[in-house]
């Protein structure tokens, strides 16, 4: 009961500043439109922001990037296609949505179906608000030839979805188009998608319905190679279009510290990696090469999808968000190219707006997570925000970025895994059937935390072992603090401050709608502290000591809390005196 309580009360208290915040961008971008604004979201696939990839794409920094805003601390919240997806369409965490892999049992779109979110999400919300929708390309994993139509994905006016298993193969891939059969089309998947997503314009267009439309290329992910024998997918370099295929001969994978280091990284499986041999180093660069090539027909893609808005005066009236499902690793901390791991390649991505009132060729880097796409549309289209969401809308005028420089909700935001880590590239492969490598468990609970004065990086694997990185001190996490018995960190025992990000990290492993926005007041319903330096007043100490230490009993390969360990602490009432928060 206490827990109901508080949560009502943090819902009641997100949805008055929500309101407001809906009044004051509702009356910004109301003058001189007659309709709801019209959104374009192009997703790409496994694009990183820290291995430099946006630099070789000069035509979405011009016409996105610089007649926009672009959001330096955009975070995924599961670093693995399927499930950052569900998430994405539905504003709720994967530990709430339950689609935690690509495949059955535990993910794919199957388990989207079984979980009922076919019937509730993003575009049957916005065909409810007046919207025509619009999909084409890369939908959900395990969304195949066999079960595409049972049942077809609710929701949308149009769609050409790829199909597995071509879902990877850039060329000759199975597209699905609205109901009818799936047909194997003949082309470069990438131009194939920008076709069908500049038909979908044509057709819009015509409409006096605002519009949604999701553009979702494979790029850069790797490709599909065929397996003999085994039920592992094996995934070979990325293929670019013909015409890219020799562009940037002399690029190679950044070499960060945290690049095939000499010393290991890391935790779990990864802190027992083998440093990579110098074939391997060359084949690294040259997966690499492959990546941003690939990347060259997005860019056409975003050329093209500019062009036709501006032809038919869409263009004021339209927001267009550009963003990855997740990011890439290509050689850090010892890794063979993948995704997956709660470090800062795979979770920090890239992520643009242009649109109405939204500043042109300006940086923020207050916290944006994917949790926030769908509340973010909601709140653009003016339609009242749900209580199930876990996210918030992004700011996205210059009045809210300045709010939201000083928002505690702004300042975390956390990320989670359940299952195996599927390795990718030629070199992410073994005999005899070419499958990908597994490297054990992968479950994890993590979490960012950025302040004016703190950036800090703190994970709790399902082996029990912890990270801790000062991130303002270590950007490329390679001195894990965790278990270092004496000095200070934030002016406070670092002992002291582990104890507050556990307590934080309790709240946000199985937070549900305004909890995860709002988890210190789940410690402080009092609304005493609203911030990690807040929670670092000495006279907390005792309060924070007593709280459970998060752990696992078991590593799974799917959602089981009762295998995470506590799931409820401890809320803050007077010195001296608390209670169960749940």
């Amino acid at each position: 009961m206490p827990r109901l309580i508080a949560s009502l009360f943090l819902t009641a208290s997100l949805f008055l500043a929500n309101a407001s915040a809906l009044d004051a961008r509702g009356a910004a971008h109301a003058p001189g439109h007659s309709k709801k604004p019209n959104f374009v979201f192009i997703l790409t696939d496994d694009q990183d922001l820290h291995l430099n990839s946006l630099e070789y794409m000069p035509k979405l920094q011009r016409l996105v990037g610089d007649q926009g805003t672009v959001f330096e601390r955009h975070f995924c919240t599961i670093a693995v296609c399927c499930p950052s997806r569900v998430s994405l369409m539905t504003g709720k965490l994967a530990h709430n949505t339950n689609v935690t892999d690509v495949f059955p049992p535990y993910g794919g779109y199957p388990k989207f179906v079984a979980e009922g979110h076919n019937e509730n999400y993003l575009p049957i919300w916005l065909q409810d608000a007046g919207y025509n929708t619009y999909y084409t390309g890369k939908f959900l994993n395990s969304h195949t030839t066999s079960n595409y139509n049972n049942p077809y994905p609710k929701g949308w006016n149009g769609t050409d979805f790829l199909m597995d298993p071509s879902t990877y193969s850039y060329w000759n891939s199975t597209f699905q188009s609205n109901h009818n059969s799936p047909v194997v089309s003949d082309g470069y998947s990438t131009d194939l998608i920008s076709n069908y997503a500049l038909n979908f314009i044509e057709n819009a267009q015509s409409s006096d319905r605002p519009f949604f439309i999701g553009i979702a290329p494979i790029a850069p992910h790797a490709k599909t190679a065929a397996v003999v024998g085994s039920s592992i997918p094996a995934f070979t370099d990325p293929v670019p279009a013909n015409r890219h295929a020799n562009t940037f001969p002399n690029a190679k994978a950044p070499r960060g510290e945290n690049f095939n280091p000499n010393t290991p990284s890391g935790a779990s499986w990864v802190l027992n990696l083998p440093q990579l041999n110098s074939s391997e180093v060359a084949y690294l660069d040259e997966y690499y090469r492959k990546r941003i090539q690939s990347l060259q027909a997005v860019d056409e893609l975003v050329e093209s999808v500019v062009t036709k808005l501006d032809d038919y005066g869409l263009l004021d009236n339209t927001y267009i968000f550009y963003t990855s499902d997740n990011g890439y690793h290509v050689g850090q901390h010892r890794m063979v190219p993948g995704k997956g791991c709660p470090y800062e390649e795979d979770i920090n991505v890239p992520m643009m707006v242009r649109g109405p009132r939204v500043p042109k060729g300006r940086t923020v880097d207050f916290v944006t997570s994917h949790t926030d796409i769908a509340a973010t549309l909601f709140d653009l289209a003016g339609i009242p925000l749900r209580d199930d969401f876990d996210g918030l809308p992004m700011p996205l005028t210059v009045a809210e970025m300045h709010d939201a420089e000083h928002d505690p909700r702004r300042e975390h935001v956390s990320v989670e895994y359940w299952g195996t880590n599927l390795q990718e590239g030629d070199i992410g492969r073994v005999s005899p059937t070419g499958a990908g490598v597994v490297h054990g468990n992968n479950t994890y609970k993590a979490m960012r935390v950025i302040g004016d004065s703190y950036n800090l990086f703190y994970s709790v694997w399902c082996t029990n072992e912890h990270e801790l990185y000062d991130m303002t001190n270590d950007p490329y996490q390679m001195r894990n603090i965790f278990s270092k018995t004496k000095g200070k960190l934030l002016g406070r025992d670092i002992k002291q401050v582990i104890s507050r990000l556990d307590a934080l990290l309790l709240v946000l492993k199985s937070c549900k709608s305004s909890e995860c926005t709002l988890p210190w007041q789940v410690l402080h319903p009092d609304k005493k502290v609203t911030s990690l330096s807040e929670a670092l007043q000495p006279k907390y100490d005792a309060f924070y000591a007593a709280q459970p230490d998060i752990s696992f009993s078991a590593c799974e390969l799917g959602y089981f809390p009762e295998s995470e360990g506590p799931q409820e602490g401890y809320a803050y009432r007077r010195s001296g005196d608390w209670s169960l928060w749940a």
